[in-house]
């Protein structure tokens, strides 16, 4: 009975030292991410934050910084799956959809500028193979033309980003910003009317 007793309080120590040094080094690993994201080395922050969620990714701050991290380096796909998975682990987080909308706004711009980094990645691509590649689309104005899919994608994204704006209102009912916020929740609904006025 002596021998299973000590066995389990092993078992019981093991257990519990795995996971104060699992807490240490997630907690170190978060941050010196944000060191490195308040140097805009968001490369290294991701690095560092990615492998904080691998050790823990039931923490909601490392999941909200990493989408954070992304959104910065305007990697968007990334930061939609990151956000997704922080607003799971607390979905009364207002800061979450607050964040989530902005960026939601700035893949939107920036998709229907020609300005994400996929987009400039595939010309860079593009460039470096041909000689006689097309530049890419663009209106009377000179300003980059979306493709159908884009334009589609735009509008998405920005439905979404009044999602998550209205989402923050409701969550964050004492806001200081809340006129502010339905002010760009106005001002991204009138560029959705345009842009399908537009498309007619």
């Amino acid at each position: 009975m002596k021998k299973i007793l000590f066995i389990v309080t092993i078992l019981v120590l093991s257990v519990f030292t795995t996971a104060c040094i699992n807490n240490l080094a997630v907690q170190e690993l978060n941050n010196k991410a944000l060191e490195y994201m308040k140097k805009g080395d968001y490369e290294n922050a991701i690095s560092r934050l990615k492998s904080s969620a691998d050790l823990d990714g039931t923490i909601f701050e490392t999941q909200y910084n990493l989408a954070l991290a992304y959104t910065e380096n305007e990697d968007y796909p990334e930061a939609i799956e990151t956000f997704e998975k922080a607003v799971k682990l607390r979905p009364d987080a207002p800061d979450a959809y607050y964040s989530m909308a902005v960026m939601y706004e700035n893949y939107a711009k920036d998709l229907y500028a020609g300005n994400t980094k996929q987009q400039k990645d595939e010309q860079e691509n593009a460039d470096d193979e041909d000689e006689d590649v097309k530049p890419a689309p663009t209106n009377p104005d000179g300003s980059y033309k979306p493709t159908d899919e884009e334009l589609t994608n735009v509008k998405e994204y920005y439905n979404s980003s009044i999602d998550n704006y209205n989402k923050y209102l409701e969550l964050a009912t004492t806001a200081s910003d809340s006129a502010e916020v339905q002010s760009k929740i106005e001002e991204i609904q009138d560029k959705l009317q345009t842009l399908d006025a537009d498309s007619n």
